[in-house]
């Protein structure tokens, strides 16, 4: 299947400095991102869903403003394909509105359902930051 890179923006009502923890952290990324979050070391993050581990390494990273998380290939023999999420946190420079940019690399393809699933994880994160 090939991969394809999916981008959405989502306005919301806080600031780059509370957002971020929920972006960055495993206590944050636990809340609305996935089912379980644990940071193994100081880079590599396990995410849990529907009781499957992924193992992710953070890649990027700016204080307030970006994370990427790249996904590592568990299966021996399996080339490593780079999936990876990405987020940012950008201000309109006209309404100073903030809003978090997502692009998420992946092998989904079905994107009218992958809007739908980013679409809950945010209202998620909204409810959480009251945003």
């Amino acid at each position: 299947m090939s991969k394809i890179k999916f981008v959405r923006e989502y306005p919301l009502n806080a600031s780059a400095k509370m957002m971020y923890p929920y972006l960055s952290t495993a206590s944050g990324l636990g809340q609305w991102l996935c089912d379980q979050a644990i940071q193994m070391n100081d880079r590599v993050f396990n995410l849990r869903w529907d009781n499957q581990d992924h193992l992710a390494e953070m890649t990027s990273q700016r204080t307030n403003k970006s994370v990427r998380f790249t996904f590592q290939n568990t299966n021996k023999g399996i080339p490593h394909d780079n999936s990876y999420i990405d987020f940012s946190i950008e201000t309109s420079e006209l309404t100073q509105e903030q809003f978090l940019r997502i692009i998420d690399y992946t092998d989904v393809g079905d994107v009218e359902q992958l809007t739908e699933l980013w679409d809950n994880l945010v209202q998620n994160l909204r409810e959480l930051i009251g945003g």
